[in-house]
C-alpha cells in the first residue's frame, strides 16, 4: 500500500449505509452471426462504494464532510468497512479459526498472506486480505488453534507471520478467520452540497473507490 494511506477507519455509523459493491470489467463484442465474444479485462474485481447514500442528517453530512478534508480528496486513502462483506465468513456468522485457507507450510516459510476465496472449484476467485481487523485474527495449523502469542499480524499488509520455533511443519495446511477493512479513497476531489436540494431529501454523490495493491 502507497505511503499516501491514512490508517484510520471511514466512520463506521456511516459505512452501515453507503451503496456499493464489487466490480468487474467485461469487454463485449456482438458478432456478424449474433454471438457475442466477451473478454475480462480485470483478473480481480474493484469494489466501488457511494458514501452520499449514508447521509440521512446535517449531522452525517458534517461527519463526511470533515473526513473528505482530513483526507484531503482523493490524496489519502483509508479504511472502509463493507456494509456487508467484512468478514472471512458470512456476515450473519462469526469468523472461525479454520474458514480460509491461506497456505501450506514447508518448513521454512514463516510468513503468509490473508487471503479471501470467493466461490468454489474452477471459478473459484481468491482476494487478498490487506487491512484485517486488530485483535480479530485466528489461525489453524493442521487443524489445530494456534495461541496469538505463536505469531504476529501485520494489520497493514495482512501478513501472518509466525514466531521463530512455531513455524509450520512441510505440508501443514494453513487456514485463518478474521475480520476486515477494505482500502479506498475518494474517487472525486470536490462534494457538491446543495442545501435546499439536501432538505429536499437529494443526497450529494461521493463516490469511494478501492486502491489495488
Amino acid at each position: 500500500m502507497p505511503q499516501s494511506f491514512h490508517e484510520v477507519r471511514f466512520p463506521l455509523r456511516l459505512s452501515l449505509s453507503t451503496s456499493g459493491g464489487p466490480m468487474r470489467r467485461t469487454d463485449i463484442v456482438n458478432l456478424s452471426n449474433g454471438r457475442e465474444s466477451r473478454n475480462q479485462r480485470w483478473r480481480d474485481s474493484r469494489r466501488s462504494y457511494d458514501a452520499g447514500s449514508a447521509v440521512r442528517s446535517l449531522s452525517d453530512l458534517y461527519e463526511l464532510v470533515s473526513f473528505f478534508e482530513a483526507r484531503s480528496g482523493q490524496l489519502y486513502g483509508f479504511r472502509f468497512r463493507d456494509p456487508v462483506d467484512y468478514k472471512s465468513c458470512g456476515p450473519l456468522q462469526q469468523p472461525g479459526a479454520a474458514d480460509q485457507w491461506i497456505g501450506v507450510g514447508d518448513g521454512e516459510t514463516g510468513s503468509f498472506q490473508l487471503i479471501k476465496t470467493y466461490g468454489d472449484g474452477a471459478a473459484a476467485k481468491s482476494r487478498k486480505i490487506e487491512k484485517p481487523v486488530a485483535d480479530t485474527v485466528k489461525v489453524t495449523v493442521d487443524a489445530a488453534v494456534i495461541p496469538p502469542s505463536s505469531y504476529s499480524v501485520d494489520e497493514t499488509t495482512g501478513l501472518v507471520t509466525f514466531q521463530s520455533g512455531n513455524v509450520p511443519a512441510s505440508g501443514a495446511e494453513i487456514f485463518a478467520g478474521y475480520e476486515f477493512d477494505v482500502p479506498v479513497r475518494f474517487d472525486i476531489d470536490q462534494i457538491n452540497i446543495n442545501m435546499s436540494a439536501f432538505n429536499a431529501g437529494h443526497v450529494p454523490n461521493v463516490p469511494l473507490m478501492e486502491i489495488r495493491p
